[in-house]
Order: structure tokens, then sequence, then C-alpha cells
């Protein structure tokens, strides 16, 4: 993800903190500063939002180690002032697969209020006494006990039962129990369209930061619809079938004009770099314009290119191959055939292939029906 920072590997896992959620930071130990005019205040302020996302880390790796239970790796955790993102390489195909990893996240979050009660307990403090309403409230309560109940807001928040919320991944798996995969999926996407309509008529009465949790909601349930359902077109289908077959190629010691002139030459964004028959690199339309810019009128394709890329073998299914896409950063990835360079696969051939798939379907229906 751009403008994110590494910040460590845990269990394998790289975290990367996204660049704005140190606007966050700073935004916070303002308002307290503002608020109190005081040092202490201010630290306190920023302390508490650090623990706060520091639990919601925690809630990412509960879903990742889960994952890594059932075989599925997780790409890497970004923190971001919305919360955190796990990126896992798929979702379980069994429901009660992502049943358990969707429930594993929310889990961490209450054996963390759980300890913290328990703690409370232990040195004679009663844990809901003079805890504040609001759970933004950064300087009401002590600092354990805002904790503890920024803990019980997550795991109710992440229950509810709409995407893209941990709950509604919980309600489609108990769903796909019993009935077919996309149908789960297309009614809890509507539980949680439901529920955005819900929470934007509340935010408009009465607390309109409702409306953009609305939106979020909304947003959400439709993307994680739409996916499935591609998914789910794409089942059982190779990538030889829907992979592009007329493509132009650059060798590392081209010129970079000699892309600008196959770039202007016709629709291909981005070039496959060979040598010798082997993929050695791929050069983005991105990457050329920023060679271009940076760079003399000398510079080579094997300057700017990008040399780790994903390649896919021609015999894969298209499912495959496009999840393994999505995940890599990238826009285009070359397809081999026995080690040689047969196609490629971009986002838009497959939306032009499943455009072609559906007009055939409803073509078939129509002459069946006739």
């Amino acid at each position: 993800m751009k403008w994110a920072a590494k910040i460590g590997t845990f269990a394998g896992i790289d975290v990367y903190v996204h660049a704005t959620f140190l606007i966050l930071v700073a935004w916070i130990g303002l308002a307290e500063w503002q608020a109190r005019h005081s040092v202490v205040a201010a630290v306190e302020g920023v302390a508490f939002i650090l623990v706060l996302f520091g639990c919601v880390v925690l809630h990412e790796f509960g879903h990742a180690l889960m994952a890594k239970r059932f075989g599925i790796r997780t790409r890497d955790i970004t923190l971001l002032p919305i919360g955190g993102v796990a990126r896992l390489e798929r979702m379980p195909d069994d429901p009660r697969q992502e049943l358990w990893v969707a429930a594993a996240g929310p889990a961490v979050n209450v054996v963390i209020a759980l300890l913290l009660f328990v703690a409370l307990r232990a040195v004679g403090v009663s844990p809901l006494e003079a805890v504040p309403v609001e759970a933004a409230a950064l300087s009401d309560g002590s600092f354990l006990q805002r904790v503890m109940l920024v803990n019980v807001v997550l795991v109710a928040f992440n229950m509810l039962p709409a995407f893209p919320m941990d709950g509604g991944r919980v309600l489609r798996a108990l769903l796909a129990l019993r009935m077919e995969y996309t149908r789960a999926t297309q009614v809890a996407a509507s539980v949680g369209q439901g529920m955005a309509l819900l929470f934007g008529l509340v935010g408009l009465l009465f607390n309109p930061f409702l409306i953009f949790i609305a939106l979020f909601v909304w947003i959400g349930a439709a993307q994680e619809a739409a996916m499935t359902q591609m998914r789910f077109a794409l089942g059982g289908i190779p990538l030889e079938r829907a992979m592009i077959t007329d493509f132009r190629t650059l060798t590392p010691g081209e010129p970079l004009s000699r892309a600008v002139d196959l770039l202007l030459a016709g629709s291909q964004q981005d070039f496959p770099v060979v040598d010798g028959g082997t993929i050695v690199g791929v050069l983005t339309r991105a990457d050329l314009f920023a060679g271009i810019s940076r760079r003399a009128a000398g510079a080579i394709v094997s300057d700017v290119m990008r040399r780790n890329v994903q390649v896919a073998d021609a015999s894969e299914m298209i499912e495959v191959a496009l999840q393994r896409l999505q995940g890599c950063d990238c826009h285009t990835m070359p397809v081999v055939r026995r080690g040689e360079l047969v196609g490629l696969l971009t986002m838009e051939n497959v939306g032009e292939f499943l455009s072609v798939q559906a007009a055939t379907k409803g073509a078939r229906k129509l002459t069946t029906h006739n």
C-alpha cells in the first residue's frame, strides 16, 4: 500500500503503518492540549490512541493466525486511521473455516477486555465505575477502564452482521452451511445494506457520523457481493481462455523511447521484459513515466522496470491467478506455459471476459426460450 511504512515483522507477517495514521496521532495530541493545556494530558491522549490501535493490530493477528491454521497466508497488516487491514491471500472455501477466521479477531478483543476486567478487580477498582458513556472520551475514567471499554466497543461494532465487518462474514459462513455460497453472500450483503439504511436514517436524525458508517457498510456489502459473484463466475475456467495473447515485449537494454513508441502505438499499458526467453521484469506505464521524468534521454528499460514480478501458468484457474494479481500491487501479470511467455493477465481483460460470458449466457437463454 502506498504511503505505508513497515514497522516490523511478527509471526512472519509484515506490519505497516499508513502515513495518515500519524496525522490522527498528531490530531489527538493537539486536541488534548487545546482542551486541557497540559502536556501530560496530550501525552496520555496519544498513549491511549496508540494502545487502542495496538488492540486493533492484535485483532488483525487473530484473523491472520487463525487463517494460518488453515494454510492461508497473510500478506501483511496495515494500520490505518479507520482501523487495521489484514490482507489474506484468500478467504477459506469451507464456511466453517471462514467462521473461525472471521470470529478470531473479535475473540481477541473479548480476551483483552476480560483480562483488563480481572486486573481492575484484582487491584480493588470497580471496572464499571465512572466509565465514560462515549467511547470517544479519551480523558474520562481511568486509563485501563477506557481501554477495556474500547475493546468491548470493538467487539460490538465488528460483530454487526454487515460487510465488511467480521459479523458480515460470520453471518455468511452460517448461511453458507445451509445454502449455496453465492446466495449466502447475497443474503448477507442485503442484510448489511439494510443496516446501512437504518444507520443513515438514524444519522440524519441524531448523529451525522452514522451517515459515514452507513456509506462504509453499504459500499463494503456491494463490493463483497460483486467480488463473490466474479469469483464463482470464473470458477473452473483456465487462465489460457481469458489471457491477452496479442502483446508486445521489451528487452532490458532497450531505451525508454522504444517503450514510449509501443505505448502510443496501441492499447497495451504494461510490457513484459524478456532476456533470452526468460521473463526478468515488467515495465509498467507508471514506472515508464516516472523514469522519463527522472532520468536522462538515454535511460534504458532495466533502469526502471520492476524485477520482482508475479507470474502465472496458463493452466491455472482464473480465480486463483486473479487473487494473486489483486494482492501483488501490480496491474499486469505475465502468463507462461512450460516457461515460455504466452500471454498477459489484467483486471480489464478479466472484466471483458466476464462481459462476453454474460452476453453468451444471455444469448443461449434467448435461443432456448425461442
